[in-house]
């Protein structure tokens, strides 16, 4: 009998368009013969399914199903395809959680703190992961630029700290641009994280759960063409990305075991990916995402090909991993 899944996408965040597109590949994919595939778009809204003819049907929140014409459609797992908010802050999470309804992302108390960048690098810190310094503003908070200047350096960063696909950054090279810097920052999120500039390549690691065990892919080097690894280089083709990256055999155990220790430490489920800076062979942690890309030209798909697993494998292994 066919398993019923939704494909949830969308969600409240500037990733919203590139989660849809995540969201179609992977329904796109899932092989029809033993899945009925709902896509669900998320909005603050509404949450919703649109059938092929164009009809509307909005998902009845109270248990996470849909009235359609001729039957109700109960949900036997999510495929979580958001970016950002709610599904990759522990929102959705927690609340299917409740429901008893599993899905294919990490639960709720990891996703939130994967996502709030400053909470994550102060529960590694102590486990010896090297990372950029960094300093914490609130929105509100008086600006001092002598203090920030004195703690992180510059040039430095300016990130929003709830935030992915690169919103809300910005690369900071003179204390006269910093409140600029931190006025698209608090754009994204009233909380910011400032950190130094690390100089060396960068690296994406992808930490999957695949066919019952924890699996680490190739690594991929990535190169851009902007001044960093921004929204431009990540999905309008200003970037290199090379799978896998060119590296040292110590270094690259060295990046698998760090990648993996994060993994197990934090008790992270389905697919991540890790970003690292490499600084004089030392993976500095910049990132953990636990809702990836998933289109065909995202970074952990390309990951998931050079080690010889298709699309239709990679978002299966996830659905199996629930059912």
């Amino acid at each position: 009998m066919k398993k019923t899944i939704a494909v949830i996408m969308g969600g409240y965040t500037s990733e919203f368009e590139i989660s849809l597109k995540s969201g179609a590949v992977v329904a796109a994919h899932l092989d029809p013969d033993k899945y009925e595939v709902y896509p669900i778009v998320i909005t603050k809204n509404r949450w919703t399914y649109t059938t092929d003819h164009g009809a509307v049907y909005a998902i009845q929140k109270e248990n996470f199903s849909l009235e359609l014409p001729h039957k109700k459609v109960l949900f036997d797992g999510v495929f979580n395809a958001i970016h950002g908010s709610p599904g990759e802050d522990g929102k959705i999470q927690a609340y299917l959680e409740l429901l008893g309804i599993p899905q294919t992302a990490c639960d709720f108390y990891q996703a939130a703190l994967t996502y709030n960048k400053r909470d994550l690098l102060s529960v590694l810190k102590p486990y010896g992961i090297a990372m950029a310094k960094s300093y914490y503003l609130n929105f509100g908070d008086p600006i001092n630029k002598e203090a920030i200047i004195k703690k992180v350096g510059l040039p430095c960063f300016v990130k929003a700290n709830r935030s992915g696909s690169s919103y809300g950054i910005s690369k900071v090279y003179t204390s006269d641009q910093i409140e600029a810097a931190l006025e698209i920052a608090f754009k994204e999120d009233k909380e910011v994280i400032i950190e130094s500039a690390l100089v060396g390549r960068e690296v994406s690691v992808g930490v999957i759960q695949y066919q019952g065990k924890t699996k680490v892919l190739p690594i991929t080097e990535i190169l851009s063409e902007n001044d960093f690894f921004d929204y431009q280089a990540k999905y309008e083709g200003k970037s290199t990305e090379i799978t896998p990256a060119d590296l040292e055999p110590e270094l690259e155990d060295k990046i698998i075991a760090v990648a993996t220790f994060i993994y197990n430490t934090l008790n992270l489920k389905g697919f991540t990916r890790s970003e690292f800076i490499l600084v004089n062979n030392v993976p500095h942690l910049l990132e953990v995402n636990t809702t990836p890309g998933m289109t065909q030209h995202s970074i952990l798909p390309q990951q998931a090909k050079e080690a010889g697993i298709s699309l239709p494998e990679l978002f299966e292994s996830a659905l199996l991993a629930i059912l």
